[in-house]
C-alpha cells in the first residue's frame, strides 16, 4: 500500500467518525459550510438546519491538535459566568467537537462597520478580564513564566532576524534578558491568560448580560501568566489599529477596577507588550518561512510599531538597547526576503 493509499484511508476513517458524531447529535441532515480558519491546523465548518446552527471543529490529532485543552478551558470559563461555546457533542479521540454557534459578530467586524463603538466593546472585554483574574487559574495550567516568556521573545532573534539579515544568532542571551526583566517588572501571582484575546476572537453578544456579552474563541492554549498579558493582546492588536484613546481608557479602567498601583502596572503592561510583540515577530516570520503562510508578513510593520511604543518605557531601556543591536526595522526589502523564503526552512 502506498503513502497515498494510507492517507486516503486515514481521511476516510476520520470522515466516517465525523459523520457518526454529527448524526448522533441530531445534525445528520444539516448543511455544512467551511468557515475561515486560523494559524493552526484546526478547521471549522458551520452546520445549518432549519433555523438552527452549530460549529464543527476539526482538530486532527495526526497534525498535532488536541481538543482536550479546549474542553477543559471551555468548562472553566463557563463556570466563571463567561461565554465560551457550549459543547454539543465531542469525539476526543478523533479530534471533533460540535459547538454552540455564537454567531458572526466578531469585534473586528462590528468595529469595522461601527468604529465609534470601540470604547463600549473594549470596556465589556476589559471587564471580562477583571472577572477572569478575580478567580484562581484553572489547576494544571502550564506556567507562562519568565523562562517561557524569554524563549518566546527570542523567536524574534531566531526567526525574524535570520529572515531579514540572513544571519543566525544564538538567542539564549536575549531570552535571559527578557526572563530577568519579567522577574523585575512583572512578578505578581499568575492568573489564567487566554493568550489570543483580541478582536478576531471576541464576539459581541448584546442579548446577554454583563460579562457574558463577550463571546470567547480560540482559548485552548490558555496558561497561567501575567495579568497584563491579555489586556496587551487586545489593545496592542497585531491585526487592527486600536485608537490611543481607547487603549488609554481601557488601561485606566483595568487599573481602577482592580485597585492597582498605576506606575507599577504601566511598567508591567509595557513589558508584556514588548515580550508579546517580539514573540509575534518571530511567529509571523516562522509562519511564512516554515509553514508557507506569507500573508502574515503583512502584519509585521504594525507589530514593529507596537514594539517600539512598548520599548519607549524607561524600565525597558536594556531591552530596547538589545533590540536595537539585533533586530532591523522591517524595510520593504526585508519583508520581501521573508516572503521569498516562504516554506523553505525546517524547524530546528
Amino acid at each position: 500500500m502506498t503513502d497515498r493509499d494510507d492517507t486516503a484511508r486515514a481521511a476516510g476513517i476520520r470522515a466516517a467518525a465525523c459523520d457518526r458524531l454529527i448524526a448522533a447529535a441530531g445534525w445528520g441532515a444539516a448543511t455544512r459550510r467551511r468557515l475561515a480558519g486560523d494559524a493552526s491546523n484546526r478547521k471549522y465548518d458551520r452546520l445549518t438546519e432549519g433555523g438552527r446552527s452549530a460549529v464543527l471543529m476539526d482538530a486532527d490529532p495526526a497534525k498535532g491538535e488536541d481538543v482536550r485543552p479546549f474542553l477543559a478551558i471551555a468548562r472553566a470559563l463557563t463556570e466563571r459566568g463567561l461565554s465560551a461555546p457550549a459543547i454539543l457533542a465531542a469525539d476526543e479521540a478523533a479530534g471533533f467537537l460540535l459547538l454552540e454557534d455564537l454567531g458572526d459578530d466578531l469585534f473586528a467586524r462590528v468595529l469595522a462597520n461601527e468604529p465609534d463603538r470601540e470604547v463600549e466593546l473594549y470596556t465589556a472585554a476589559t471587564d471580562v478580564l477583571s472577572a477572569l483574574h478575580a478567580a484562581p487559574p484553572v489547576a494544571g495550567l502550564k506556567p507562562y513564566d519568565g523562562a517561557v516568556m524569554g524563549r518566546m521573545a527570542a523567536l524574534a532573534v531566531e526567526w525574524y532576524r535570520r529572515a531579514v539579515t540572513g544571519e543566525v544568532s544564538d538567542p539564549a542571551g536575549f531570552a535571559a534578558l527578557v526572563e530577568g526583566l519579567k522577574a523585575e517588572l512583572a512578578p505578581g501571582e499568575p492568573v489564567m491568560i487566554l493568550r489570543d484575546f483580541h478582536a478576531e476572537n471576541l464576539l459581541w453578544l448584546p442579548e446577554r448580560a454583563g460579562v457574558a456579552r463577550v463571546g470567547l474563541l480560540d482559548f485552548q492554549d490558555a496558561m497561567a501568566g501575567n495579568r497584563a498579558y491579555d489586556l496587551v493582546s487586545m489593545l496592542k492588536d497585531a491585526r487592527r489599529d486600536v485608537s490611543p484613546h481607547a487603549e488609554e481608557r481601557m488601561v485606566m479602567h483595568y487599573i481602577t477596577a482592580n485597585g492597582l498601583d498605576e506606575a507599577l502596572f504601566r511598567a508591567e503592561y509595557a513589558f508584556c507588550g514588548a515580550q508579546r510583540n517580539l514573540r509575534i515577530l518571530g511567529v509571523f516570520a516562522r509562519l511564512s518561512m516554515h509553514y508557507g503562510k506569507p500573508q502574515y508578513v503583512d502584519f509585521i510593520p504594525r507589530v514593529w510599531a507596537l514594539l517600539m511604543r512598548d520599548l519607549a518605557h524607561p524600565a525597558l531601556a536594556p531591552l530596547a538597547e538589545a533590540v536595537a543591536g539585533l533586530l532591523p526595522a522591517p524595510s520593504p526589502a526585508g519583508l520581501q526576503r521573508i516572503r521569498d523564503e516562504c516554506g523553505r526552512h525546517p524547524l530546528r
